[in-house]
């Protein structure tokens, strides 16, 4: 027999080591992915690989058997599963049935509307790395008293940042004592192990592993550049997929699914559900059996990324009610190269679009080893939300399909609705948070400026070291919303570089300030509410507020919300606000744009707020000062020009951190937190910067005027100039990651002041603009680079592959400031 893994294991020298049986379990292939060059594709999961479905759930059961067996008959009643999407939500399914008594739930990248967030994580060598917790029961994740388990199953246990991710968000909500690991296979190195103990002793918490096979990947240096170039070659000698050449039209069954049962675990699957499914499966297999015919001899039947247990127990059934032999996989939504190869572990790939409105837009989905491999039926089953005109589409699933077998059949499930949110319960939740913190006990701004919807955390150790935060973020073991960057202290020169700075673009701040707050007034009421993104918002809602009460004579609320890349903004804050203003009062407040990150991210979080229950009525678009990016249609201006409040820190933002969002320190019914660097009282230059700015109000009055009255009738429509040029940049310096492009000055200064920069790109020719930049990238041992057409003044390059103590472009360590 050829190994499914030595295609690979040849070319790129990874080496696979392990059990007996641990070439049997897995094969390789190569992802199309910039984070992780090769694939264990498991020959026992049912995700890449169609595999007898009896073989696949008694993988998962026995699984859980083990567990139930360590756990006893007290402790397993008492435990709860929690599956990973989309690749092991059908194993953590199967793993709680092996258990026995145990409700389950499975991570999901579907928000649903009705239902909150009870949590998420990130995975970081994912395609699609965010992944919701969206229990129907909210309790349904506490812990059920001493000893009760969290009982965590993924596919493999590669290096454990997953698992740890999930734990941190999960340990501050849901304290417990202990939890059970389960994996079809532990890949993990001697210090991952290490890694991971010590992550347990520092939580008080026990930690078992459950798996079935153990073993090593071995990767020789560079075996990432050597992968993405071996895939490059590969799909450019690829042949087009071939099919037969007069496919038949797909039929369609709506399965008469039993009442009240969900399709998966996405909402939560308890004992009693199961107790309903179990004796429904039989007959529900025999209407896919009469569906079929006589006909097929081998039958696939093909699952919908995180819909993988619903087909599964359908398949099982069907394997124990035909004659037919059975197989059963899933598509996905994970990119990888096909080569048809036996050494390889996919042979075949079908591509088609997705099908289920899905929130991160829409997308490519894959199905693997299907093509070729000779069914004579292929049973699709999706939930209805998944029965869209796109599946039925061409080029859409069913019709990829078609070619490869002579009978494709559509089963639907019905999508399972979870009941809506209690009134009564959200009452009681509001009542729980407090009312805004405001100065001088909260910030050096009077307490009339803003109120911060933050808990102050200041009496908590944040800081770390800028090299340890870059290798937690790149490696994924830590979200950059975790923890704080060590405050930048600013020597002599660079405090007088902002005084300059500030001297010289006073009078084009407060044009740019009084522009953005009169299309505001013009075109959202006479009283809006401000409301910043902390912190970089705080100073220009304190200076819109300013300008409105100075030239409007209004008072204008004014409020600090958090917002945290990948994690949405503060729900809590949202919450606290619709119970005291109207929602469409509400205008959200930025300093600048840059790609437009945070531009998507607020609109995708308003989405997912109203999903869950939300009030409704916020209106997601961001009023900045400066637009550089394209990104938003209210503005002060679109020049991409030094705001000296980008040059500093906390002392130019009322002596407050930026937002922290850590699962040990806010819990379900609290706000974000901050810090007030109170000891920094004597660098403090927030008044300064305000009071300067305002005092140019009078004599930008007509300028703004004249401004306001071009803009209003002018098409001020986003172009997301500025993400296409970050793509570009991202492309062209062989990062492969937006999310280490940072473009603009701003964005630039706090790549030099908070991470790991690796190149700075100048517009040739700028000016003084960029004299801090200089500066600080010269402290930092940083090379500036000057580059022709640049839409932005310059662009920030953080290091696109940090190991500890690189921070220039050739590792230099970091100079004194």
């Amino acid at each position: 027999m050829v190994w499914s893994g030595s295609w690979v294991a040849e070319r790129l020298g990874v080496g696979l080591v392990g059990d007996g049986e641990l070439r049997e379990l897995l094969g390789l292939a190569l992802r199309r992915n910039p984070k992780r060059a090769h694939l264990l594709v498991s020959n026992v999961l049912g995700k890449h690989v169609p595999q007898s479905p009896s073989v696949v759930y008694g993988a998962g059961y026995e699984l859980g058997r083990r567990v139930r067996a360590l756990l006893g008959e007290d402790g397993a009643r008492r435990a709860v599963v929690l599956g990973y999407a989309e690749t092991a939500t059908g194993l953590g399914h199967s793993v709680a049935d092996g258990l026995g008594d145990a409700p389950y739930l499975h991570s999901t990248r579907r928000p649903v509307p009705g239902v909150a967030r009870a949590g998420g994580f990130e995975e970081a060598h994912s395609h699609a790395t965010s992944h919701l917790l969206l229990p129907e029961d909210p309790h349904l994740l506490a812990a059920a008293g001493d000893g009760s388990a969290l009982v965590l199953v993924d596919d493999e246990f590669s290096t454990g940042n997953t698992v740890l991710n999930t734990i941190r968000d999960l340990h501050g909500r849901y304290p417990r004592d202990r939890y059970v690991i389960v994996a079809l296979v532990d890949m993990r190195s001697p210090a991952d192990r290490d890694r991971f103990t010590e992550f347990a002793a520092e939580i008080g918490a026990r930690v078992d592993l459950v798996a079935r096979n153990t073993g090593t990947v071995t990767l020789p240096d560079g075996v990432l550049e050597k992968g993405q170039a071996l895939v490059a070659q590969q799909e450019q000698e690829a042949r087009p997929e071939e099919g037969a050449p007069q496919p038949s039209a797909p039929t369609r069954l709506d399965l008469p699914w039993p009442a009240g049962v969900p399709d998966g675990g996405r909402h939560g699957f308890t004992p009693a559900h199961r107790a309903l499914l179990e004796p429904a499966l039989p007959a529900l297999a025999d209407r896919i059996a009469l569906a079929l015919g006589d006909g097929p001899r081998r039958v696939l039947v093909l699952g919908f990324e995180e819909l993988m247990y619903a087909p599964l127990r359908l398949a099982t059934a069907l394997e124990e009610r035909t004659d037919a032999e059975v197989r059963y996989s899933t598509t996905t939504r994970s990119p990888v190269l096909a080569v048809d190869d036996p050494g390889y572990a996919i042979r075949t790939r079908l591509v088609f679009p997705a099908h289920d409105d899905p929130a991160d837009g829409p997308g490519e989905r894959y199905a693997y080893n299907v093509a070729g491999a000779g069914f004579d039926a292929v049973v699709v089953v999706v939930d209805s939300a998944a029965d869209t005109p796109a599946l039925h589409a061409p080029g859409g699933l069913l019709d990829r399909l078609t070619p490869h077998t002579a009978h494709v059949l559509l089963a639907v499930i019905p999508s399972y609705v979870p009941a809506a949110p209690d009134p009564e319960r959200q009452e009681e939740d509001l009542m729980q948070l407090p009312e805004p913190l405001r100065g001088p006990a909260f910030s050096s701004y009077a307490p009339d400026e803003v109120g911060w919807l933050l808990q102050d955390l200041s009496d908590t150790r944040l800081e770390a070291p800028t090299e340890e935060r870059e290798e937690a973020i790149q490696s994924g073991g830590a979200h950059y919303a975790e923890s704080l960057p060590v405050e930048y202290q600013p020597s002599a020169a660079y405090q007088e570089l902002f005084r300059s700075a500030l001297a010289l673009s006073a009078a084009r701040i407060a044009r740019a300030v009084g522009t953005v707050t009169e299309t505001v007034l013009a075109e959202r009421g006479p009283r809006p509410v401000l409301v910043s993104l902390a912190r970089a918002g705080t100073p220009v809602g304190v200076l819109m507020r300013r300008w409105a009460q100075a030239r409007r004579g209004v008072e204008l609320p004014h409020y600090a919300v958090s917002i945290v890349r990948g994690r949405g903004i503060d729900a809590n804050a949202l919450r606290w606000l619709a119970a005291h203003h109207d929602p469409a009062d509400i205008v959200f407040v930025d300093g600048w744009t840059g790609k437009g990150a945070i531009t998507r991210e607020l609109a995708a979080a308003i989405v997912e707020y109203e999903k869950a229950g939300g009030a409704e009525g916020f209106n997601p678009e961001i009023s900045v000062l400066a637009d550089p990016g394209g990104c938003v249609r209210t503005y002060g201006t679109r020049e991409d020009f030094l705001i000296p409040s980008a040059c500093l820190n906390s002392t130019v933002s009322g002596l407050i951190s930026r937002t922290v969002l850590r699962a040990d320190l806010v819990g379900p019914h609290e706000f974000h937190g901050a810090k007030f660097y109170r000891e920094l009282a004597g660098s403090d230059v927030s008044g300064l910067f305000l009071d300067t700015v305002a005092e140019c109000f009078d004599e930008v009055a007509d300028a703004v005027d004249a401004e306001v009255r071009e803009l209003l009738t002018a098409d001020r429509a986003p172009t997301w100039e500025g993400w296409a040029a970050v793509e570009r940049i991202s492309e062209e310096y062989g990062i492969h990651d937006v999310n280490l492009v940072k473009p603009g000055v701003g964005e630039t200064t706090r790549v030099l002041l908070r991470r790991v920069p690796w190149k700075i790109l100048a517009r040739r020719g700028a000016g003084p603009d960029l004299d801090h930049i200089r500066l600080l990238a010269e402290q930092r041992g940083v090379p500036v680079e000057e580059v022709d057409s640049l839409p932005y003044t310059c662009v920030g390059l953080i290091h696109p592959q940090y190991t500890r103590g690189a921070t220039g472009a050739d590792g230099k360590a970091v100079e004194s400031a």
